[in-house]
């Protein structure tokens, strides 16, 4: 078909949230977003009448909830995943040093776009009353992303000032900051509540695999002033904290809180709440590696899930210099073990050939 009829095609899709359509040097790019965080999210993210939308909450919780196969081929896998837990700032004493990247505060400020649509968890939670009462309207996206979804009216646009406000909100509603797994122009943060949402709930069902990229923080529990209240068992989204006996000899029956580093996120929720300041967070020994762009997160995670073949030519990010360049300047960055990973699943001799002359 010729560019007008195809660019009503695109646009038309591009209104139903199906297609991301951004502006790039003077055109319009247009991008399939993937299921999540994307169109999944996208088609709950407000009130409509051209779905029904309840029959739709009902086949996204059975498909990615009671289901396992989605959830645990997209976050089970592979060291590298889809999205990363941003620290609750407010609960970092000062000499804890956090980089800016870390800070859900820092991509608010910088990004030139920010949205805010309904929380696609708790909404289609709603329409099963099952739904909490932690606010909806709080679901963030950013740069081009949030540039499209504003102009099809998925979200609001807002300013940084009333970004900062809801991130606050957020705060107080012990909700966990959950975002895209990278450095550099972060595309969405949601606000996730233990119950509704689904990567809350994917981090306990597939807790050993770490299914989500903990904060490169970990909460300390002071065993002198711990009173065993339980207040941070209660909001720990991913059931990190549990009681456990305080072994006093003088009182048989006290507890304390005890975490599971194993399953701790590293959002400070429990600092937070916790009524005598017994808890408080640390640098983690190792920090956790975060990749710098989406291209350096989407290439490592098809290496570990042995896909890369798949990505290259299936995807056919060879139709564009551009996008090979891309891949081939984080592919030769990568490790020794990551770079030999990538040349055996291409099998390519060209790629071999810029392996070996150019990372030695």
């Amino acid at each position: 078909m010729d560019v007008p009829e195809a660019r009503k095609v695109l646009d038309t899709l591009a209104g139903r949230a199906l297609l991301v359509d951004i502006e790039r040097n003077g055109d319009v790019v247009y991008t399939l977003p993937p299921p999540m965080a994307g169109f999944f999210e996208f088609s709950m993210m407000r009130m409509r009448d051209d779905v029904d939308q309840q029959a739709l909450a009902e086949l996204y919780y059975q498909y990615c909830t009671v289901e396992k196969d989605f959830m645990q081929a997209l976050i089970a896998q592979g060291d590298t995943q889809l999205g990363r837990v941003f620290v609750n700032e407010p609960v970092l004493q000062p000499e804890v040093h956090v980089l800016d990247y870390e800070r859900a505060s820092e991509v608010i400020k910088t990004t030139p776009h920010m949205g805010i649509s309904q929380c696609y968890c708790r909404f289609k939670k709603e329409l099963a009353d099952e739904a909490c009462d932690a606010p909806q309207d709080i679901c963030m996206t950013f740069g081009g992303t949030a540039a499209s979804l504003i102009s099809h009216g998925f979200a609001r646009r807002v300013d940084a000032v009333e970004g900062l406000d809801l991130l606050q909100k957020a705060y107080d509603s012990n909700l966990v900051q959950f975002g895209e797994n990278v450095r550099e122009r972060v595309n969405f943060i949601c606000n996730c509540c233990g119950c509704c949402c689904e990567a809350m709930i994917a981090a306990r069902r597939f807790a050993l695999t770490r299914p989500i990229h903990t904060t490169n923080f970990a909460p300390v529990v002071s065993e002198t002033t711990c009173t065993g209240c339980g207040q941070c068992v209660n909001v720990c989204p991913v059931e990190a904290m549990t009681l456990v006996s305080a072994h006093d000899p003088t009182h048989g029956k006290k507890r304390k809180a005890w975490v599971n580093p194993d399953v701790c996120l590293g959002c400070g929720v429990c600092a937070r709440v916790c009524p005598t300041k017994s808890i408080h967070l640390e640098s983690r020994p190792e920090r956790v590696i975060t990749p710098y762009n989406t291209t350096h997160r989407v290439v490592m995670m098809a290496i570990e899930r042995g896909m890369l073949q798949n990505l290259i030519f299936d995807n056919q990010v060879l139709s564009s210099h551009q996008a090979m360049a891309a891949l081939l300047g984080v592919i030769l960055r990568l490790p020794p073990v990551k770079r030999a990973l990538a040349s055996e699943q291409v099998k390519s001799r060209y790629l071999e050939a810029l392996i070996k002359r150019y990372a030695g």
